[in-house]
């Protein structure tokens, strides 16, 4: 038997029990994507109408909404073919990337990360003298909160001009280093990037991220697929060290690798978007062997729609999403487990330009025997599910439906 878990980036179905604490009380990004393509709000030259995902629909997304948020978001009412869905609420503290994986992967945070501060500049002095002085910098740009687009079109050509790189953090706990590819070079920024790693360590970061971009000016300015982020490890064993001590074939796609700091990530595949990346998880499902896991992560769903708050885009991009799940759910075999989920929210009808902390959907394609999935306190249900599928040792957390 073979297990696959895909991760639709940041695609939440409404407020986790905790959301208040975060000021996140009310964000659902599937119901209020649906409700604003009931609306006629968000048509464009991509898509319009209400929101269509027949096949998440028929796998339960729907039905996950209700057991989230006691509605079932406009469109998405429709037959569910297969009963097995439910929700999940984090618990680990932030509402980030890694934090959402690794739980998904058995591994809860069981720390605060570190942040830092909305202030301008937002890095420590002691902390930019150091990495300019290790990294051979004349300085750098930016070293405030931004979004990672607009702080481009605000710097990109003094950057050119002067070499130094563009750096900014966000709520999440990360330090981003954006630079030209061609100016400043693809190396040379992974190589500040390492250096940076090691010098935010005492600061409890989670992540560096490279951010290569090219274009001429502020006009044409865009990021590249070539993002490379560096994390700290998972705190524990997660599914894919149990997997690897166990001998069995990983594949791992989009960043996943990076998120778990390349630690038993397996055969890595990447591609250019979430079409990229869907091609890539067929290509991996192809060659995975009895008893193998692949991990994927679909990242376009909150990179280019969920942060930008491009109400459109998002649906476009779920649309297209589940135009291609069939491809994928052809070439199943009975006896593999496929579960769809998310890591966090990131509702782009939402104030800000941040995550936010929702619960997130557990649909499941599987012919093996499985009670109601319900509400799931914990997303490491998920890890420890595929892990009794796969007949490995069960993580140190969750409990398997």
């Amino acid at each position: 038997m073979r297990a696959l878990i895909l991760v639709m980036d940041s695609v939440g179905i409404g407020g986790a029990p905790d959301a208040a604490r975060y000021g996140d009380d009310g964000a659902d990004t599937v119901g209020h994507i649906a409700e604003a393509c009931m609306a006629g709000s968000a048509d464009s030259a991509a898509r319009e109408g209400p929101l269509r995902l027949p096949n998440l629909v028929a796998l339960g997304l729907g039905q996950a909404c209700r057991l989230a948020t006691g509605r079932v978001p406009p469109g998405l009412d429709d037959r569910v073919e297969h009963r097995q869905f439910g929700c999940a609420s984090e618990i680990s503290k932030g509402k980030d990337t890694p934090s959402g994986h690794w739980e998904i992967s058995g591994v809860p945070v069981p720390f605060e990360w570190g942040y830092f501060p909305r202030t301008m500049p937002c890095f420590p002095a002691d902390l930019t003298k150091a990495f300019c002085e290790q990294a051979g910098l004349p300085g750098i740009l930016g070293d405030c909160h931004a979004s990672g687009t607009e702080i481009i079109a605000e710097f990109g050509e003094r950057h050119m001009r002067t070499g130094m790189p563009i750096c900014y953090t966000s709520a999440d706990s990360v330090f981003q280093i954006a630079a030209h590819e061609e100016t400043f070079g693809l190396e040379r920024l992974y190589e500040i990037c390492a250096i940076a790693r090691r010098l935010i360590d005492p600061f409890n970061i989670g992540r560096v991220i490279a951010r290569p971009f090219v274009g001429t000016s502020a006009s044409d300015f865009r990021r590249t697929v070539h993002r490379r982020d560096y994390s700290v490890p998972p705190p524990g064993r997660t599914i894919l060290d149990l997997a690897e001590s166990a001998g069995r074939d990983i594949v791992t796609i989009g960043k996943i690798d990076d998120i778990f700091a390349h630690r038993a990530t397996g055969r890595n595949m990447r591609g250019d978007g979430n079409d990229g990346l869907f091609d890539a998880s067929l290509k991996g499902l192809a060659s995975l062997t009895d008893g193998g896991l692949l991990f994927a992560n679909f990242i376009d769903f909150d990179t280019l729609y969920g942060h930008r708050r491009d109400v459109a885009g998002y649906a476009a991009a779920l649309e297209v999403f589940d135009d291609r799940l069939p491809e994928l759910l052809s070439r199943l075999r009975s006896d593999d487990l496929l579960i769809i989920t998310a890591d966090h929210g990131c509702d782009p009808t939402w104030r800000g330009t941040d995550h936010t902390r929702e619960q997130v959907p557990i649909l499941v394609r599987t012919t093996q025997s499985s009670a109601p999935i319900g509400r799931r306190a914990g997303f490491a249900d998920i890890g420890a599910t595929a892990a009794r599928h796969l007949d490995l040792p069960e993580p140190l957390h969750g409990a398997h439906f």
